[in-house]
């Protein structure tokens, strides 16, 4: 069989986010809709898909790469994590499509028949987070893996959400290093330790930082999470500054992180971010690597579509790893033609018009139109770190002129106000 790589084809796609969402994710994330679904054909005749999410940290397929794998024996090149996540996941697909075997068995010996998953969002208001987990137990999901933000009030929105869930159902929180440092972090994270379905939290401060995560560790009964290679993997099992990690990337990537991660006990969860073609690529990880134990992220559930069938079923937390060859599953091409885009557009980030007030429980007020401009200002100790009654919202245009300016001159910077201008 010529398992040499004849065609390849990308297909820009535009993926609706759910309202929920939705209205969450224009403030950070409102790129999140765009892929690029990428098709590797075989001198055999077999074609196998994958996918790339357009602006997100992993490389996308260029051209380059392509050129790189254009009549090349597929399984030689298919372990290449700079391919691009689309092309890389293609072949492994027409691979498996083309030898009848399952994308698992190509990847190693099946530890598990169900792989760990989670539910994931954005940070929003603690009663947006009861509405996306009301509909996380609706389909059978155990866990929710969200932001912690300081631009919230964590206790607020703990209050608001646990209040209504089941004793069964579990919440993961990353901080992405916002808590600045220890001193915050173990303040705040025993404090939120009294809401009992906290279960992880994700770098509640900078990695780097060997000495204070120690020490934060030292003081929690929630397991910490880190992202693995920051610090040095060495230096972060002799240290023992975390209880598991956090893996994702390419395929060599994630297998190399997870089998050293299983040879020093450590759990961990994978983090493979797309649509269901990339969830259903994280489950034949999930089958092999022994150690992927806590609940994986691939935020596929953000969206308003199934782009495969059949579609992720998940019960009690968990999701039947697929057995046909390749990714085991096919794509639904009526959604495709429904998200089929004629170019790529360019990132669309900041999200036009938006203006977004800050409201401390000061009373004072700080106007912005992204994250990434707050994000710094909190993180680099310009804001108060989770102060009590903050709540983020968006300003809906009035059409006056005070909007207006006041929009304008957030464009260039947080603008602070001792009181609501809003």
């Amino acid at each position: 069989m010529n398992l040499t790589v004849k065609h390849v084809e990308r297909i820009p796609l535009n993926v609706p986010f759910r309202e929920v969402p939705a209205r969450n994710m224009v403030r950070e994330l409102p790129h999140w809709t765009l892929f690029e679904l990428c098709k590797v054909t075989l001198e055999c005749g077999v074609t196998g898909f994958g996918e790339t999410m357009q602006y997100y940290t992993f490389a996308t397929v260029s051209d380059a790469a392509i050129a790189r794998v254009m009549g090349k024996n597929a399984p030689e090149v298919m372990w290449d994590d700079t391919l691009g996540a689309g092309l890389q996941m293609a072949l492994f697909d027409a691979v498996g499509r083309a030898t009848d075997t399952p994308v698992w068995a190509l990847l190693g010996q099946k530890h598990r028949d169900r792989a760990f998953i989670s539910w994931w969002d954005i940070d929003m208001s603690g009663e947006d987070w009861v509405l996306e987990c009301q509909q996380a137990m609706s389909e059978g999901y155990t866990d929710f893996k969200t932001k912690a933000r300081p631009w919230w009030d964590l206790d607020e929105q703990c209050r608001t959400l646990c209040a209504t869930l089941p004793d069964w159902f579990d919440v993961d929180m990353d901080f992405n290093g916002m808590l600045v440092d220890a001193g915050h972090a173990v303040t705040l994270m025993t404090e939120i330790e009294k809401y009992s379905h906290v279960k992880i939290y994700e770098s509640p401060i900078p990695q780097g930082d060997v000495a204070g995560n120690k020490f934060v560790r030292s003081k929690t009964r929630v397991a910490i999470a880190h992202h693995f290679g920051t610090p040095p993997i060495m230096t972060a099992l002799q240290e023992d500054v975390c209880d598991g990690f956090v893996i994702g990337g390419g395929a060599s990537r994630v297998m190399r992180d997870g089998m050293v991660s299983a040879a020093a006990e450590k759990p961990f969860f994978l983090q493979l971010v797309g649509t269901g073609i990339t969830a259903t690529w994280s489950l034949h990880f999930g089958a092999v690597l022994t150690h992927a134990r806590w609940p994986s992220v691939n935020c596929h559930q953000l969206f308003t579509t199934h782009v495969v069938q059949p579609r992720i079923d998940v019960f009690n937390g968990t999701a039947a790893i697929p057995n046909g060859p390749g990714l085991g599953v096919e794509l639904d091409e009526s959604v495709i033609e429904s998200c089929r885009m004629p170019e790529m557009p360019a990132k669309p980030y900041p999200h036009p018009e938006l203006l977004i007030a800050i409201r401390f429980g000061s009373g004072a007020v700080s106007y912005y139109t992204h994250t990434m401009q707050f994000w710094d200002d909190f993180l680099y100790g310009r804001l108060p770190v989770f102060q009590a009654g903050t709540r983020t919202e968006i300003v809906p245009n009035n059409g006056s002129p005070e909007w207006r300016d006041l929009q304008t001159r957030a464009q260039l910077g947080g603008v602070h106000c001792g009181s609501a201008a809003f």
